[in-house]
Protein backbone atom coordinates (compact mmCIF):
# COMPACT_ATOMS: atom_id res chain seq x y z
CA UNK A 1 0.00 0.00 0.00
CA UNK A 2 2.94 2.12 0.78
CA UNK A 3 4.65 1.80 -2.74
CA UNK A 4 1.29 2.55 -4.37
CA UNK A 5 0.19 5.54 -2.06
CA UNK A 6 3.92 6.83 -3.31
CA UNK A 7 2.85 6.18 -6.92
CA UNK A 8 0.38 8.13 -6.54
CA UNK A 9 1.71 11.12 -4.76
CA UNK A 10 4.52 11.32 -7.22
CA UNK A 11 2.15 11.24 -10.30
CA UNK A 12 -0.65 13.81 -8.72
CA UNK A 13 1.39 16.06 -7.08
CA UNK A 14 3.57 19.30 -7.93
CA UNK A 15 7.44 17.76 -7.70
CA UNK A 16 8.70 20.80 -6.09
CA UNK A 17 5.79 20.44 -3.29
CA UNK A 18 7.12 16.55 -2.66
CA UNK A 19 10.49 17.68 -2.42
CA UNK A 20 9.14 20.39 -0.10
CA UNK A 21 7.28 17.51 2.39
CA UNK A 22 9.92 14.88 2.30
CA UNK A 23 12.79 17.43 3.60
CA UNK A 24 10.97 19.96 5.72
CA UNK A 25 8.88 17.78 7.17
CA UNK A 26 10.36 14.49 6.55
CA UNK A 27 13.52 14.80 7.39
CA UNK A 28 13.48 17.56 9.47
CA UNK A 29 10.63 16.49 11.38
CA UNK A 30 12.76 13.48 12.20
CA UNK A 31 15.45 15.26 13.12
CA UNK A 32 13.37 17.41 15.44
CA UNK A 33 12.30 14.79 17.27
CA UNK A 34 16.15 13.39 17.69
CA UNK A 35 16.69 17.08 19.19
CA UNK A 36 13.62 16.43 21.52
CA UNK A 37 14.83 13.22 22.75
CA UNK A 38 18.36 15.11 23.26
CA UNK A 39 16.43 17.92 24.79
CA UNK A 40 15.04 15.14 27.94
CA UNK A 41 18.38 13.61 28.70
CA UNK A 42 19.24 17.31 29.51
CA UNK A 43 15.62 17.88 31.24
CA UNK A 44 14.87 20.04 28.65
CA UNK A 45 11.19 20.17 27.78
CA UNK A 46 10.25 21.86 24.52
CA UNK A 47 8.13 20.10 21.78
CA UNK A 48 9.32 19.27 18.57
CA UNK A 49 5.96 20.13 17.33
CA UNK A 50 3.41 23.02 17.78
CA UNK A 51 0.12 23.61 17.10
CA UNK A 52 -0.86 27.04 16.93
CA UNK A 53 -4.81 28.43 16.74
CA UNK A 54 -3.86 31.89 14.71
CA UNK A 55 -7.37 33.32 14.85
CA UNK A 56 -10.48 32.32 16.84
CA UNK A 57 -12.95 33.30 13.90
CA UNK A 58 -14.69 30.98 11.81
CA UNK A 59 -18.16 31.24 9.17
CA UNK A 60 -19.16 27.64 10.72
CA UNK A 61 -20.93 27.15 14.30
CA UNK A 62 -20.03 23.21 14.88
CA UNK A 63 -21.25 20.84 17.24
CA UNK A 64 -19.11 20.65 20.35
CA UNK A 65 -16.85 23.36 19.14
CA UNK A 66 -14.85 25.06 22.25
CA UNK A 67 -13.48 27.89 20.36
CA UNK A 68 -15.15 31.26 20.66
CA UNK A 69 -15.75 31.66 16.84
CA UNK A 70 -18.58 34.07 17.59
CA UNK A 71 -16.44 36.33 19.93
CA UNK A 72 -14.84 39.69 18.79
CA UNK A 73 -11.83 38.66 16.46
CA UNK A 74 -8.49 38.09 18.37
CA UNK A 75 -5.66 36.78 16.50
CA UNK A 76 -2.43 36.47 17.00
CA UNK A 77 -0.41 39.24 14.74
CA UNK A 78 2.00 38.68 11.50
CA UNK A 79 4.93 39.65 13.63
CA UNK A 80 4.21 37.56 16.70
CA UNK A 81 3.72 34.40 14.64
CA UNK A 82 6.73 34.98 12.78
CA UNK A 83 9.06 35.71 15.78
CA UNK A 84 7.37 32.33 17.70
CA UNK A 85 8.17 30.35 14.60
CA UNK A 86 11.57 31.85 14.22
CA UNK A 87 12.79 31.08 17.73
CA UNK A 88 11.12 27.54 17.49
CA UNK A 89 13.49 26.78 14.38
CA UNK A 90 16.27 27.92 16.41
CA UNK A 91 15.68 24.72 18.10
CA UNK A 92 15.44 22.12 15.59
CA UNK A 93 11.37 22.79 15.01
CA UNK A 94 10.39 22.50 11.11
CA UNK A 95 6.42 21.50 11.52
CA UNK A 96 3.62 23.45 12.78
CA UNK A 97 -0.13 23.03 12.98
CA UNK A 98 -1.99 25.75 12.02
CA UNK A 99 -5.55 26.12 13.50
CA UNK A 100 -8.31 28.32 14.45
CA UNK A 101 -11.42 29.03 14.05
CA UNK A 102 -10.91 29.30 10.67
CA UNK A 103 -6.86 29.64 9.71
CA UNK A 104 -7.70 31.26 6.09
CA UNK A 105 -10.04 34.15 7.76
CA UNK A 106 -6.57 35.52 9.15
CA UNK A 107 -5.18 38.10 6.96
CA UNK A 108 -1.40 37.47 7.03
CA UNK A 109 -2.07 33.49 6.75
CA UNK A 110 -0.88 33.27 3.30
CA UNK A 111 2.37 35.78 4.09
CA UNK A 112 3.63 34.21 7.04
CA UNK A 113 3.76 30.86 5.05
CA UNK A 114 6.21 32.42 2.76
CA UNK A 115 8.48 34.23 5.10
CA UNK A 116 9.12 30.48 6.17
CA UNK A 117 10.41 28.26 3.32
CA UNK A 118 12.75 26.05 5.43
CA UNK A 119 9.37 24.88 7.35
CA UNK A 120 6.26 22.93 6.85
CA UNK A 121 2.75 23.73 7.63
CA UNK A 122 -0.49 22.06 8.25
CA UNK A 123 -3.78 23.87 8.18
CA UNK A 124 -6.38 22.48 9.82
CA UNK A 125 -9.35 23.85 7.93
CA UNK A 126 -12.85 23.33 6.55
CA UNK A 127 -12.20 23.88 3.41
CA UNK A 128 -14.53 27.00 2.29
CA UNK A 129 -12.32 29.58 1.85
CA UNK A 130 -10.07 28.04 -0.27
CA UNK A 131 -10.45 29.52 -3.87
CA UNK A 132 -8.43 28.53 -6.75
CA UNK A 133 -6.23 31.76 -6.16
CA UNK A 134 -5.68 30.49 -2.89
CA UNK A 135 -5.07 26.84 -3.93
CA UNK A 136 -2.44 29.33 -6.59
CA UNK A 137 -0.80 30.79 -4.03
CA UNK A 138 -0.72 27.78 -1.89
CA UNK A 139 1.33 26.17 -4.57
CA UNK A 140 3.71 28.72 -5.38
CA UNK A 141 4.67 28.90 -1.49
CA UNK A 142 5.12 24.96 -1.39
CA UNK A 143 5.42 24.28 2.24
CA UNK A 144 1.89 23.82 3.23
CA UNK A 145 -0.91 20.99 3.30
CA UNK A 146 -4.23 21.81 3.91
CA UNK A 147 -6.30 18.97 6.33
CA UNK A 148 -9.84 20.09 5.34
CA UNK A 149 -12.79 18.63 7.52
CA UNK A 150 -15.31 16.76 5.98
CA UNK A 151 -17.79 15.08 8.93
CA UNK A 152 -20.30 12.98 7.08
CA UNK A 153 -23.15 13.02 4.65
CA UNK A 154 -24.51 16.72 3.30
CA UNK A 155 -27.11 16.42 5.78
CA UNK A 156 -24.89 15.44 8.90
CA UNK A 157 -22.43 17.62 7.82
CA UNK A 158 -25.07 20.67 7.69
CA UNK A 159 -26.26 19.85 11.39
CA UNK A 160 -22.40 19.24 12.80
CA UNK A 161 -21.05 22.64 11.08
CA UNK A 162 -24.10 24.44 12.38
CA UNK A 163 -24.61 26.23 8.29
CA UNK A 164 -26.44 25.04 5.31
CA UNK A 165 -24.78 23.50 1.80
CA UNK A 166 -21.59 22.90 3.95
CA UNK A 167 -20.34 19.52 1.88
CA UNK A 168 -20.82 21.15 -0.99
CA UNK A 169 -18.63 24.13 -0.17
CA UNK A 170 -15.79 21.90 1.61
CA UNK A 171 -15.59 19.76 -1.35
CA UNK A 172 -15.30 22.77 -3.68
CA UNK A 173 -12.27 23.45 -1.87
CA UNK A 174 -10.87 19.99 -1.78
CA UNK A 175 -11.58 20.53 -5.76
CA UNK A 176 -9.49 23.63 -5.85
CA UNK A 177 -6.67 22.15 -4.15
CA UNK A 178 -6.85 18.88 -5.67
CA UNK A 179 -6.47 20.54 -9.51
CA UNK A 180 -3.45 22.48 -8.10
CA UNK A 181 -1.82 19.54 -7.35
CA UNK A 182 -1.25 20.08 -3.31
CA UNK A 183 -0.80 17.44 -0.95
CA UNK A 184 -4.51 17.25 0.00
CA UNK A 185 -5.72 15.54 3.45
CA UNK A 186 -9.37 15.60 5.04
CA UNK A 187 -10.38 15.03 8.77
CA UNK A 188 -13.02 13.76 10.62
CA UNK A 189 -14.25 14.02 13.90
CA UNK A 190 -15.70 10.37 14.40
CA UNK A 191 -19.03 10.55 16.50
CA UNK A 192 -22.07 8.67 17.00
CA UNK A 193 -23.76 10.28 13.41
CA UNK A 194 -21.36 9.86 11.30
CA UNK A 195 -19.14 6.49 12.28
CA UNK A 196 -20.82 4.49 9.68
CA UNK A 197 -19.05 7.06 7.13
CA UNK A 198 -15.36 5.26 8.46
CA UNK A 199 -15.42 2.78 6.29
CA UNK A 200 -13.11 1.32 3.12
CA UNK A 201 -15.58 2.62 0.53
CA UNK A 202 -15.19 6.03 2.32
CA UNK A 203 -11.32 5.91 1.81
CA UNK A 204 -11.93 5.05 -1.95
CA UNK A 205 -14.21 7.77 -2.77
CA UNK A 206 -11.36 10.03 -1.20
CA UNK A 207 -8.98 8.58 -3.22
CA UNK A 208 -11.26 8.85 -6.18
CA UNK A 209 -11.31 12.77 -5.29
CA UNK A 210 -7.59 12.96 -5.10
CA UNK A 211 -7.04 13.13 -1.46
CA UNK A 212 -3.85 12.20 -0.13
CA UNK A 213 -4.39 11.30 3.53
CA UNK A 214 -6.89 10.73 5.73
CA UNK A 215 -6.71 12.23 9.79
CA UNK A 216 -9.78 10.41 12.14
CA UNK A 217 -10.19 12.07 15.56
CA UNK A 218 -12.77 11.08 18.24
CA UNK A 219 -15.62 13.83 19.14
CA UNK A 220 -14.22 15.44 22.02
CA UNK A 221 -17.21 16.19 24.64
CA UNK A 222 -15.61 19.54 25.85
CA UNK A 223 -16.89 23.50 24.99
CA UNK A 224 -19.99 25.69 26.22
CA UNK A 225 -22.34 22.89 24.25
CA UNK A 226 -20.44 19.88 24.35
CA UNK A 227 -23.30 17.55 22.84
CA UNK A 228 -22.47 14.41 25.09
CA UNK A 229 -24.90 12.27 22.77
CA UNK A 230 -22.36 12.37 20.32
CA UNK A 231 -19.20 10.95 22.32
CA UNK A 232 -18.38 7.23 20.96
CA UNK A 233 -18.80 4.18 23.04
CA UNK A 234 -15.75 2.43 24.50
CA UNK A 235 -16.61 -0.22 21.81
CA UNK A 236 -16.79 2.44 18.76
CA UNK A 237 -13.59 3.48 20.09
CA UNK A 238 -12.06 0.09 19.46
CA UNK A 239 -13.73 -0.48 16.03
CA UNK A 240 -12.35 2.78 14.99
CA UNK A 241 -8.40 1.65 15.64
CA UNK A 242 -9.20 -1.36 14.57
CA UNK A 243 -9.99 0.01 11.19
CA UNK A 244 -7.65 2.28 11.21
CA UNK A 245 -4.93 -0.40 11.14
CA UNK A 246 -6.48 -2.37 8.91
CA UNK A 247 -7.05 -0.03 6.47
CA UNK A 248 -3.45 0.98 6.52
CA UNK A 249 -2.84 -2.53 5.21
CA UNK A 250 -5.23 -2.26 2.31
CA UNK A 251 -5.71 1.50 0.99
CA UNK A 252 -3.37 3.00 -0.79
CA UNK A 253 -4.15 6.59 1.08
CA UNK A 254 -1.94 8.18 4.30
CA UNK A 255 -4.16 7.46 7.46
CA UNK A 256 -3.10 9.67 10.77
CA UNK A 257 -4.34 8.89 14.19
CA UNK A 258 -1.44 10.29 16.92
CA UNK A 259 -3.31 8.51 19.88
CA UNK A 260 -1.67 5.50 19.82
CA UNK A 261 1.85 3.96 19.54
CA UNK A 262 3.17 1.09 17.91
CA UNK A 263 2.13 -1.22 19.87
CA UNK A 264 -1.42 0.05 20.23
CA UNK A 265 -1.41 1.35 23.41
CA UNK A 266 -3.21 4.62 23.94
CA UNK A 267 -1.38 8.15 24.34
CA UNK A 268 -1.75 11.59 24.50
CA UNK A 269 0.51 14.06 22.39
CA UNK A 270 0.69 16.68 25.25
CA UNK A 271 1.01 13.96 28.22
CA UNK A 272 4.18 12.91 26.21
CA UNK A 273 5.18 16.65 25.41
CA UNK A 274 5.55 16.15 21.76
CA UNK A 275 3.41 19.25 21.63
CA UNK A 276 1.60 22.02 22.92
CA UNK A 277 -0.69 24.76 21.99
CA UNK A 278 -0.96 28.40 21.45
CA UNK A 279 -3.97 29.80 21.49
CA UNK A 280 -5.36 32.88 19.66
CA UNK A 281 -4.50 35.84 22.72
CA UNK A 282 -0.45 34.15 22.40
CA UNK A 283 -1.91 31.63 25.25
CA UNK A 284 0.56 28.66 25.88
CA UNK A 285 -1.66 26.17 26.39
CA UNK A 286 -1.02 22.36 27.35
CA UNK A 287 -3.31 21.76 24.48
CA UNK A 288 -5.87 22.83 22.11
CA UNK A 289 -8.92 21.81 24.38
CA UNK A 290 -7.70 22.69 27.49
CA UNK A 291 -8.10 26.45 27.44
CA UNK A 292 -6.10 27.81 30.34
CA UNK A 293 -2.85 28.89 30.84
CA UNK A 294 -0.03 30.70 32.79
CA UNK A 295 2.19 32.04 30.36
CA UNK A 296 1.22 33.80 27.12
CA UNK A 297 4.28 34.38 24.60
CA UNK A 298 4.34 37.73 25.72
CA UNK A 299 6.15 36.96 29.03
CA UNK A 300 9.49 36.12 28.31
CA UNK A 301 12.62 36.91 24.89
CA UNK A 302 11.71 33.41 23.71
CA UNK A 303 8.83 31.06 22.80
CA UNK A 304 11.43 28.49 23.65
CA UNK A 305 12.66 29.74 27.47
CA UNK A 306 8.88 30.20 28.68
CA UNK A 307 7.70 27.12 27.43
CA UNK A 308 10.56 25.37 29.11
CA UNK A 309 10.21 26.95 32.23
CA UNK A 310 6.99 26.54 32.73
CA UNK A 311 5.98 24.70 35.81
CA UNK A 312 2.33 24.76 34.30
CA UNK A 313 2.60 22.63 31.44
CA UNK A 314 5.77 20.54 33.60
CA UNK A 315 3.15 19.51 36.21
CA UNK A 316 0.24 18.96 33.65
CA UNK A 317 2.37 16.32 31.91
CA UNK A 318 3.55 14.83 34.59
CA UNK A 319 0.62 14.52 36.72
CA UNK A 320 -1.91 13.42 33.05
CA UNK A 321 0.73 10.48 32.05
CA UNK A 322 0.11 9.04 36.05
CA UNK A 323 -3.03 9.28 35.50
CA UNK A 324 -3.81 7.77 32.40
CA UNK A 325 -2.15 7.08 28.80
CA UNK A 326 -5.08 8.18 27.40
CA UNK A 327 -7.17 11.87 27.41
CA UNK A 328 -7.06 13.51 30.94
CA UNK A 329 -9.78 16.15 30.24
CA UNK A 330 -12.05 12.97 29.14
CA UNK A 331 -11.13 11.12 32.09
CA UNK A 332 -10.50 13.11 34.60
CA UNK A 333 -12.33 16.42 34.35
CA UNK A 334 -11.37 17.09 38.30
CA UNK A 335 -8.11 16.19 37.71
CA UNK A 336 -7.35 19.28 34.97
CA UNK A 337 -9.67 21.20 37.47
CA UNK A 338 -7.28 21.01 40.66
CA UNK A 339 -4.32 21.51 38.44
CA UNK A 340 -5.92 24.78 37.14
CA UNK A 341 -6.17 26.00 40.61
CA UNK A 342 -2.91 25.03 42.08
CA UNK A 343 -0.94 26.97 39.55
CA UNK A 344 -3.61 29.88 39.35
CA UNK A 345 -4.32 29.27 35.59
CA UNK A 346 -6.33 31.81 33.91
CA UNK A 347 -9.10 30.95 32.01
CA UNK A 348 -7.82 31.95 28.02
CA UNK A 349 -11.31 32.44 26.49
CA UNK A 350 -13.38 35.20 26.01
CA UNK A 351 -16.97 33.59 27.45
CA UNK A 352 -14.82 33.12 30.60
CA UNK A 353 -16.65 29.70 31.31
CA UNK A 354 -13.75 27.41 31.06
CA UNK A 355 -13.86 26.15 35.01
CA UNK A 356 -17.39 25.69 34.72
CA UNK A 357 -17.69 24.08 31.65
CA UNK A 358 -14.88 21.68 33.28
CA UNK A 359 -17.11 21.08 36.68
CA UNK A 360 -20.43 19.76 34.53
CA UNK A 361 -18.15 17.27 32.73
CA UNK A 362 -18.73 13.81 33.33
CA UNK A 363 -15.91 11.48 33.10
CA UNK A 364 -15.49 8.73 30.10
CA UNK A 365 -13.85 6.67 28.42
CA UNK A 366 -11.11 8.10 26.10
CA UNK A 367 -8.73 5.77 23.77
CA UNK A 368 -6.87 4.34 26.64
CA UNK A 369 -8.66 0.97 27.43
CA UNK A 370 -6.21 -1.68 28.97
CA UNK A 371 -6.28 -5.08 27.09
CA UNK A 372 -7.87 -3.85 23.88
CA UNK A 373 -4.68 -2.86 22.39
CA UNK A 374 -4.40 -2.98 18.81
CA UNK A 375 -0.56 -3.13 17.36
CA UNK A 376 0.08 -1.60 14.59
CA UNK A 377 0.49 -4.22 12.04
CA UNK A 378 2.23 -2.30 8.42
CA UNK A 379 5.54 -1.92 8.89
CA UNK A 380 6.35 1.28 7.95
CA UNK A 381 3.37 2.87 10.45
CA UNK A 382 5.38 0.49 13.06
CA UNK A 383 8.77 1.51 12.43
CA UNK A 384 7.92 5.35 12.30
CA UNK A 385 5.93 5.22 15.59
CA UNK A 386 8.24 3.04 17.21
CA UNK A 387 11.06 5.44 17.01
CA UNK A 388 9.46 9.17 16.11
CA UNK A 389 6.18 8.93 17.75
CA UNK A 390 6.04 7.29 21.07
CA UNK A 391 5.43 7.79 24.88
CA UNK A 392 9.20 9.27 25.00
CA UNK A 393 9.48 7.87 28.70
CA UNK A 394 5.94 9.71 29.67
CA UNK A 395 4.69 6.65 31.19
CA UNK A 396 7.10 4.87 33.02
Amino acid sequence: MVARLAYRMFNEIDKRLLWKFAYNFGFKGMRSVQKYKKRLKQGIHFPPFLFISIINSCQLRCQGCWVDVASPRKMISKEDLNRLINDAKKHGNSYFGILGGEPFMHPDLLEVLASHPDCYFQIFTNGQLITDKVAKELRRVGNATPLISIEGTDVVSDERRGAKNVLNKTLAGVKNCVDNKLIVGVATSVCKTNIDLVSEQWLHRLIDMGVHYAWFHTYRVVGPKPSAELALSPEEIVRLRRFIVQMRKKVPIGIVEPYWDDRGEALCPMATGVSHHIGPSGSIEPCPIIQFARETIHDGPSVYQIMSKSEFLDDFRKVSAQATRGCVVLERPDLVKLLVQKHGASDTTQRGTALAELEALEPRTSQHQPGFEIPEEHWVYRFAKKHWYFGFGAYT
